[in-house]
């Protein structure tokens, strides 16, 4: 890796070290940096274990457990300088003991991990939000043979690296990334390669690997669901259109959501209905992250008359490690799929809608005017 010396037109090599030589550990370093930042290798995962034992009969712990975007567990293996000879065969064991995690198993270790790491947030709310919002019942995890295996070492044996390629052939999901540190006078630097398959290739490769576990009981389920919410949609807009014309141009959705704008771009009023409780927000996606929070911060400066013309508290969730925010007002206690629990959800979430609608009117007036 060089430096670029604009002004001088020219470039230097970084000086490059090994784990060791800088004085890192495997746990205490390498494992902790990925953990707190896992985008390093490429993707967005989420970290649900770190150090995770729950195997049976056996005291193995595999360094970093992740699920991706698409539901599929990721067990990463790190190692420092040296890749090993046996790391290949190490992690095929892991992957083959998490093939058996159920969702529920799932959930209960990240739960584990959440108050292991402090966080007192419900994993179920957690994994929700990872999925893009969808009801947890809703998300498949850990689906058939999906998982996928990631190797991340200073150095790759060659007995390693030709084992994966065969591997690959077999269409298991493994990558090798090859983590480099750097020094630059005082700062450290890391560089993140990936090795295997060849990033240019990666995504013929997935392709080729994943495949569709959808069951046909999923499946129904899936449907049962979507006809439930239209249908609770529907009650709720025939009886909201009687009170306000908030959700007049709106039609009835599969979806556990359905909002509206308020004429400010980035800035929705959203209603989402769960089998846990049903909430009015003011959901703030800009796309870029800095403007959202800025966005959140003019609301929260405002927070005391927003509250008071609403009638009650709200919750703010600037959420700094997310690129949204929202501003929420929530019933607990309600379920979407128990038809009992549906005259009180219509009445709460038009009520709460035209409060939140009219509380807001103020503050983003004062936003649209600078």
């Amino acid at each position: 890796m060089y430096v670029i010396d604009k002004p001088k037109n020219k470039i230097s090599k970084l000086d490059e070290k090994t784990f060791t030589e800088l004085g890192f550990k495997e746990r205490e370093h390498l494992q902790e940096w990925l953990a707190e930042n896992p985008q390093a290798l490429g993707e967005e995962l989420l970290i649900i274990q770190k150090e995770f034992a729950g195997f049976q009969d056996t005291n193995e712990r595999l360094d970093l457990l992740a699920l991706d975007i698409h539901g599929n567990l990721v067990v990463i293996e790190n190692k420092l300088d040296d890749s090993g000879r046996d790391v290949t065969w190490q992690v095929l064991k892991y992957a083959s003991y998490c093939s058996s995690l159920t969702k529920e198993d799932i959930r209960h270790i990240y739960q584990e991990y959440l108050l292991k790491i402090g966080e007192t947030a419900s994993a179920e709310d957690k994994l929700s939000e990872f999925f893009e919002g969808r009801d947890f019942a809703e998300i498949y995890v850990n689906q058939g043979s999906t998982q996928r295996i990631i190797m991340v070492a200073g150095k790759f044996r060659k007995e390693v690296t030709s084992t994966v390629l065969w591997l690959m052939n077999y269409n298991i999901r493994i990558q090798c990334f090859k983590v480099t540190p750097f020094v630059f006078g005082e700062n450290l630097l890391l560089n993140v390669e990936q090795l295997l398959p060849i990033r240019d290739t990666e995504d013929y490769a997935i392709s080729m690997a994943t495949k569709m576990q959808d069951e046909i009981a999923t499946q129904e389920s899936t449907r049962n669901r979507h006809n439930i919410r239209t249908e609770f949609w529907n009650a709720f807009l025939a009886e909201s259109n009687k009170q306000h014309k908030l959700f007049g141009n709106i039609s009835p959705s599969k979806e556990n959501w359905i909002g509206f704008g308020v004429g400010m771009f980035g800035l929705t009023i959203n209603i989402v209905i769960t089998k846990n409780h049903c909430r009015t927000e003011l959901y703030i996606n800009t796309g870029v992250k800095e403007d959202n929070k800025k966005l959140f911060d003019h609301f929260h400066d405002l927070q005391e008359d927003i509250e008071s013309a609403f009638g009650g508290g709200l919750g703010w969730e600037r959420m700094n490690d997310n690129v949204t925010s929202r501003i929420r007002a929530q019933l607990a206690g309600v379920n979407v799929f128990e038809r009992e629990d549906w005259p009180r959800m219509i009445d709460y979430l038009i009520d709460s809608s035209a409060k939140m609608s009219e509380a807001l009117k103020g503050p983003i007036k004062k936003l649209k005017n600078g």
